[in-house]
């Protein structure tokens, strides 16, 4: 049935790939990139006794690969694509009634087997590049297990793979038999050239380039995380003019042409550079390369559950992407391989690049499992299960949508969005769009998100939209088509209205791209905060684009696909909408709220009434402040946050304050903290309920503190403070001084000398554990001398101070044994 053909290394082991197949329904086979697994292993079993009268189903992760697959397979058997040999992807299908071998991306596949969960006239499904682990291909091998095990026994399935955990996918499968076969591939050197940490990725790249083709010959195959730093290095090899050399950009939004003329054989005379994603690691042979230029970088998309938003990242490849990558080197003939990177930096590489299913939108996955009968996940075998909470996400976003029960079933509403083959907010938006007339154009924007290089790269889909629908091309042609099948199925599918459609504005009535947009993405409706390019989403994040994009100048944005962290996302697609269309989309979901904040400036509170769409401010109106709980805590927290020293504290209270920090430090803990750091920790809690109906700080009185501190000080311990740190002294001369508790030795008297005349012990505070410090005045009120212990003042240095105070005030008395003297506040009365 096959023509002659060169031999490669997977011959060998073909026919042990036979005899396990007809002794046991599963396999894994284990081969290196140019082996020749991809379009040998499906040819060989074509005329296996167990596939008679049936198809053979070729899974490949991506479509450049499976179309060159199915070409090659094709074209060993002497035929045109579609005979005997069929392809099956988006965009095209090339199948026949002959059709034996359908080479299909994992996408496809996920539906097939959910449309036919038998998979009757299939004999065998080979997931080729099965380390890749895309969703896609981890959901249909899930399936693939669940079917054979309880509805095709006699089904063959065969994982393939050049850099595979075979033993964990063989354990997965039943303990599956695995076949290794050893490959056979030319020695490739390896330098590293390293890369400064500041240098951008498309100056080294173009810098090592230039550097190969003067020190090598052969062609190059140059890897770079993406689109654009494809095009970047592009521009600058143009610049540099090489002569006989063709400049080939190889990543998945280009045309089949472009694609297919990057993996052909350079002209006679002519070499080629050809600047890859990941897109060139695995199932492709790229003629006449034996150059690898290897970034060490791969853009991947990474899902956030708690914001319900994908973004891409750049990160480091992992050590199987970046063997492969420098095998492809050595696929004809000896080659080089010129890593940016240190060599010992490689030991530090991840083994295998994370599995799509632990770092993406799991949202279509629970959809497909309500499909199949599945509520949990863990019913079926996975390589590795899909994480508890991206999966509480997706459930709870599909019955957002409507999509699926309180007990995980498909609705009505469900089974329409799983009629579209499209992420779950995209169907909806179609399905939206079609109440409103507007399926078509919904469709074409959905086709814009999922396709990308459609209409080039302007971040305003609505740009992007305009271009695809006056684009002659093959591609857009196709697309177009696609587009109309869709809108065409949403409307077959759309189940009796229930409740009116988002955004309702009665059927037929015209809707523009922002509004479609936001029908799919309603958390990503984001509002221009006053900075050109700067947005704040409904859902809380922000998100830009660069100033000189006509796009950043709009009130309000849909937003359909970003990059880059949270927290400075880049707006990668979006469309202009205006606040009547918000609006209308918003109808259900704006909420009015009503918000008591604090005025620093004012140091007062202010009402106001929001209406809201999630975290955006649609608009506001001043109110009255209210007398509640609320509102008193909210002053309260606000005076804290200026300062507590601001309050109208009277001496009395500051004093107060000062004699209860005394006694804490004194005799401990017992005693309440009441300095300005504690009480403004806890303001809420002491002063808030006294400050009720009070609409600022001036409108705070002494009394309402009086009242706050009563409350922080109950009557017993009250009792305690006035014993134990009184307030005021009362001197043997019965005059009463208030006491300075604030002083920085402690507690403080400042009196005159002859007011304390008779008193033989010195006044101590706190049951008697601290002395009270004298500051003896003179009678013009001058410290004369400061004292904690009265009676060896009296005893000693008093004889000086009187001598001294007897000459300067002789109207006062100075006797010879003040502590035997009768206290006075008056001078010495004169002679008769």
């Amino acid at each position: 049935m096959t023509r002659p053909q060169d031999a490669l290394p997977i011959d060998a082991v073909l026919p042990d790939i036979q005899a396990a197949l007809a002794q046991s329904p599963n396999l894994v086979i284990v081969a290196p990139p140019g082996a020749g697994k991809t379009t040998r292993a499906p040819l060989a079993l074509l005329d296996a006794p167990w596939a008679q009268g049936r198809k053979l189903i070729l899974l490949e992760p991506r479509r450049l690969a499976a179309r060159a697959a199915a070409s090659r397979m094709a074209a060993t058997l002497g035929e045109g694509l579609g005979e005997t040999v069929g392809l099956r992807m988006r965009l095209e299908s090339r199948v026949s009634a002959k059709t034996r071998i359908e080479v299909v991306t994992e996408g496809v596949f996920a539906r097939m087997i959910l449309d036919d969960p038998a998979l009757e006239g299939v004999a065998a499904v080979l997931f080729d590049e099965y380390h890749e682990r895309s969703l896609d291909a981890d959901l249909g091998l899930a399936l693939a297990l669940d079917a054979q095990s309880g509805l095709r026994d006699d089904l063959r399935l065969v994982a393939m793979s050049a850099t595979l955990d075979g033993a964990r996918v063989a354990a997965l499968m039943g303990d599956a038999r695995t076949i290794v076969s050893e490959g056979r591939a030319f020695e490739v050197e390896t330098r590293y050239l390293g890369r400064d940490a500041h240098e951008r990725v498309e100056d080294a790249v173009t810098r090592a380039i230039l550097r190969a083709l003067r020190e090598e010959k052969g062609s190059v195959l140059a890897f770079l995380p993406g689109q654009g730093e494809i095009l970047r290095v592009a521009a600058r090899l143009a610049e540099a003019r090489l002569e006989g050399v063709d400049i080939a950009p190889l990543y998945g939004a280009l045309d089949r042409a472009e694609q297919d003329r990057a993996i052909s054989p350079a002209p006679p005379g002519r070499l080629k550079v050809v600047l890859a994603t990941s897109i060139a690691e695995t199932s492709l042979t790229i003629e006449g390369v034996r150059i690898v230029i290897d970034s060490g970088l791969s853009r991947v998309q990474l899902y956030e559950p708690d914001l319900g938003l994908s973004r891409l990242e750049t990160v480091r490849a992992a050590r199987a992407s970046v063997d492969q990558r420098r095998g492809r080197a050595g696929r004809s003939e000896p080659g080089v391989c010129y890593r940016l990177w240190d060599e010992p930096q490689t030991a530090a590489l991840p083994a295998f690049a994370a599995p799509e299913i632990l770092a993406a939108d799991l949202s279509g996955l629970a959809l497909d499992l309500a499909a199949w009968g599945v509520s949990d996940p863990g019913q079926l075998a996975w390589l590795d299960p899909p994480p508890a909470p991206a999966w509480k996400e997706a459930v709870a976003l599909d019955r957002d949508l409507g999509a699926l029960d309180a007990e995980g079933r498909l609705t009505d509403e469900g089974k329409a969005l799983r009629a579209l083959p499209l992420p779950p907010r995209l169907a909806r938006m179609i399905l939206d769009a079609a109440r409103h007339g507007e399926a078509e154009r919904a469709a074409e924007l959905a086709i814009l998100l999922s396709e990308r290089g459609l209409g080039g790269a302007d971040a305003d889909l609505s740009h992007r939209l305009e271009r695809m629908q006056r684009d002659g091309s093959k591609r857009a042609r196709e697309a177009r088509r696609l587009a109309a099948n869709w809108a065409r199925l949403a409307k077959a599918a759309l189940p009796p209205p229930q409740t009116p459609a988002v955004g309702a504005g009665g059927p037929g009535r015209g809707l523009s791209e922002g509004a479609l947009i936001a029908l799919a993405f309603p958390d990503r409706i984001a509002k221009s905060r006053g900075n050109k390019g700067d947005f704040l989403m409904a859902n809380g994040r922000a998100a830009s684009l660069p100033v000189e994009d006509p796009l950043s100048r709009a009130p309000f944005l849909a937003i359909a696909e970003l990059t880059g962290r949270a927290a400075q996302a880049r707006i990668l697609a979006a469309c202009a909408l205006d606040a009547e269309e918000v609006e209308k989309i918003g109808a259900g979901t704006i909420e009015f709220r009503d918000e008591t904040v604090f005025e620093a400036a004012s140091a007062s509170l202010r009402r106001r009434r929001f209406r809201r769409l999630g975290a955006i401010r649609l608009s506001e109106q001043n109110l009255p402040v209210e007398p509640n709980e609320d509102g008193a805590r909210a002053l309260a927290r606000g005076i804290a946050q200026l300062a507590i020293s601001r309050l109208p504290w009277t001496k009395g209270q500051a004093q107060l304050r000062d004699r209860v920090a005394f006694l804490r430090r004194a005799e401990g803990a017992e005693w309440p903290d009441l300095s300005d750091l504690a009480l403004a920790s806890c303001a809420e809690d002491w002063l808030a309920p006294f400050i009720m109906g009070r609409g600022g700080l001036a409108d705070i009185t002494p009394g309402d503190l009086d009242a706050a501190l009563a409350a922080l000080l109950p009557y017993e311990m009250m009792r305690r403070l006035d014993a134990e740190a009184p307030a005021h002294f009362e001197t043997p001369a019965g005059a009463r001084h208030a006491l300075d508790y604030a002083a920085p030795n402690g507690p403080l008297l400042s009196v005159r000398v002859q007011e304390l005349y008779g008193l033989a012990q010195h006044p101590t505070l706190a049951r008697g554990r601290a002395p009270l410090t004298l500051e003896l005045l003179s009678p013009a009120h001058r410290p004369i001398q400061t004292t904690r212990d009265l009676p060896s003042f009296w005893a000693g240095s008093w004889r000086d101070v009187k001598k001294e105070m007897k000459g300067r005030y002789p109207r006062h008395l100075w006797p010879d044994d003040p502590a035997q003297a009768a206290p006075t506040t008056r001078a010495k009365q004169r002679p008769a």
